[in-house]
């Protein structure tokens, strides 16, 4: 009988350890899922409340100035010309299909077709933003593409409402319901599923977009360290600003006139003043506004010193590009790229 007992005991422990990791199987892809899902959510709320996402050209931070900025290193930069024209709408395009493809996956809705979104966002952001990243895995846009095919290939078919709807299905078969009559039911079920999950998007998208955004936190005031005044420039006016408007610490945004590029005129310490290119010589991104003595590139970390645009963090290896600065009474000049 012990014998038994113990034969019995271990076929048990064998079953219930197959059944483990036939569950972790089942749910292998469940953590990229939740991580994929969440990461895209995340992302379009934050451009939906960045005040910077839709400023325009004269913001080096928008999505106007980053478009432009990648454009001319960019494999597809020939496709790049309607968002320039139009960029508010393909900020919000992408933001809301940044949103949508989150959502579909967090909820397992329609679970290829969001992969697929996530994978185009993916590629279009790696052929442009992030293409000529050096070495090649310091590039996040190419690692989410590939965290995105397992799930364009398996689908959402566990805690999911794919999933259910599977399930549902596959019940009304074994009952004798029609094929087309189970194929309607579940193209309808899911189709109000996505409404739903879609409106909720939209309304939560739209109410971050219309209140979300700090409409003061470009207008930092002037003589505040750190602080950067936009100085818009007519066409034909030498680019200059008042020196009032650089206190030491801070800095001064005009354009370059050759290139359109936002340039920063910085006064890293008392009465000497330089001025910096705010493209990243490591992709192309808009670097940030000098703070704390250095000037950060959101896309992949770089770091610059305000004062000369030396490299203080990589992947950058190029220094930013420097222009003369002359004080002429109360203004700042600005004059030639020096080589």
């Amino acid at each position: 009988m012990a014998t038994g007992t113990g034969l019995h005991d271990s076929h048990g422990t064998t079953a219930r350890i197959g059944q483990w990791k036939a569950a972790a199987s089942r749910l292998a892809l469940l953590p990229l899922r939740l991580f994929l899902g969440t990461t895209f959510v995340y992302a379009a709320f934050d451009k939906l409340s960045d005040p910077h996402y839709l400023a325009g050209a004269g913001d080096p931070a928008s999505f106007y100035a980053q478009t432009a900025a990648a454009r001319a290193g960019s494999p597809i930069g020939w496709a790049l010309g309607p968002a320039l024209d139009a960029p508010t709408f393909f900020g919000l395009l992408i933001a809301f299909g940044e949103l949508a493809v989150g959502l579909g996956t967090l909820f397992g809705l329609w679970g290829r077709i969001a992969a697929l979104g996530g994978v185009l966002l993916s590629a279009t952001l790696w052929l442009t933003v992030s293409f000529h990243t050096t070495p090649y895995y310091l590039g996040n846009d190419l690692a989410y593409l590939m965290a995105w095919t397992p799930l364009l290939l398996a689908g959402t078919p566990h805690l999911s409402v794919d999933g259910y709807l599977a399930s549902r299905a596959a019940r009304d078969r074994a009952r004798g319901l029609a094929e087309d009559a189970v194929r309607r039911r579940a193209l309808l079920d899911g189709g109000i599923a996505a409404v739903a999950l879609g409106g909720a998007g939209l309304l939560s998208g739209s109410l971050t977009a219309s209140f979300g955004r700090d409409e003061n936190a470009p207008a930092a005031a002037a003589g505040t360290p750190g602080a950067t005044s936009p100085v818009p420039q007519p066409a034909t006016a030498a680019v200059a600003v008042p020196a009032a408007q650089v206190p030491v610490g801070g800095s001064a945004t005009v354009k370059d006139p050759a290139s359109g590029d936002a340039v920063y005129i910085v006064q890293p310490s008392a009465g000497k003043y330089t001025a910096l290119s705010s493209v990243c010589t490591h992709s192309g991104c808009a670097v940030n506004p000098p703070k704390d003595g250095q000037l950060y590139c959101p896309c992949h970390g770089s770091k610059f010193d305000a004062a000369t645009g030396a490299v203080l963090n990589g992947p950058a290896v190029k220094p930013l590009p420097r222009y003369t600065v002359t004080k002429n009474g109360e203004q700042l000049e600005l004059g030639p790229q020096q080589s």
